[in-house]
């Protein structure tokens, strides 16, 4: 038992503890470089709550004839772009998808070609998509389902890929064993085991892109973005709080939506 307590104590001192020390003299020192250089002026902070109540004061009452008349059309919308979005993905997405996957795809070359462009897709923020779509089709909901289209193929492209491969080889090869052609064995092995992880991420991702959709109006592409960025421009501060509000309940109905159909799925 002492042996046990002195080789735990060991592997805490000496070299480990010094890589520590300097792990977190590195975050430290990156800490204090940051506030340095993002110039946080304390003057401009001492009167944040008075200017917080003010703003709310200004939000209150709710515009109740703005909500309807155009956060309401508006929400639909960013809905729209959303699911368009996440369909188009999928449709795309899927068969890169099978591409990708090592136990279907034997050939290293195209599986990297699909691995790039998971990476690719994933490494650009949707507002960058937003903004090299709106300059190619212009500002509306085009340029909106094109963008979270291109953001959500590398999220679906890895997860999809990734279930693919972890199907078990036993049900494949029972098809397999009868002769059946490819097509029926990705049809009878594979699509049965990963058919709750494909309803799954689809669920996830329309998810993920409504909150997304909600502010690529900033930059042109549709939906309440568009619509929060006009009324913030003309200080009209009660119809914010209606497209704020608005935001929330899409979302949270959203989540629990997904959440539910989730649990049914898998």
């Amino acid at each position: 038992m002492s042996e046990n307590l002195a080789k735990e104590w060991k592997n805490h001192v000496g070299p480990k503890r010094a890589l520590k020390t300097v792990f977190y003299a590195i975050i430290i020192a990156a800490l204090v470089v940051s506030l340095r250089n993002i110039e946080i002026i304390p003057e401009f902070l001492k009167d944040t709550p008075e200017q917080l109540m003010d703003l709310f004061r200004r939000m209150w009452p709710i515009d109740v004839k703005f909500l309807w008349g155009f956060v309401a059309p508006s929400i639909l919308e960013t809905i729209h772009i959303a699911t368009l979005g996440t369909i188009a993905t999928l449709i795309i997405t899927f068969p890169l998808a099978v591409l990708g996957s090592k136990n279907i795809v034997r050939n290293e070359g195209i599986r990297y070609v699909m691995k790039f462009i998971f990476v690719a897709s994933r490494s650009v923020n949707s507002l960058i998509w937003a903004l090299f779509y709106v300059a190619v089709f212009g500002p509306g909901p085009v340029a909106g389902v094109m963008a979270i289209m291109s953001r959500s193929i590398g999220f679906v492209g890895k997860l999809l890929s990734e279930a693919i491969e972890e199907s078990s080889r036993n049900q494949i090869e029972a098809v397999i064993s009868v002769g059946a052609p490819p097509v029926s064995v990705f049809l009878k092995g594979f699509w049965p085991q990963i058919r709750p992880s494909f309803l799954s991420i689809a669920l996830l991702r329309w998810d993920i892109n409504i909150r997304e959709t909600a502010v690529l109006g900033i930059v042109g592409a549709g939906g309440i973005g568009l619509l929060l960025e006009s009324a913030i421009d003309v200080f009209h501060w009660p119809g914010v709080a209606a497209i704020l509000l608005s935001i929330f309940v899409v979302v949270l109905l959203a989540e629990f939506l997904v959440t539910n159909l989730r649990k049914k799925v898998i």
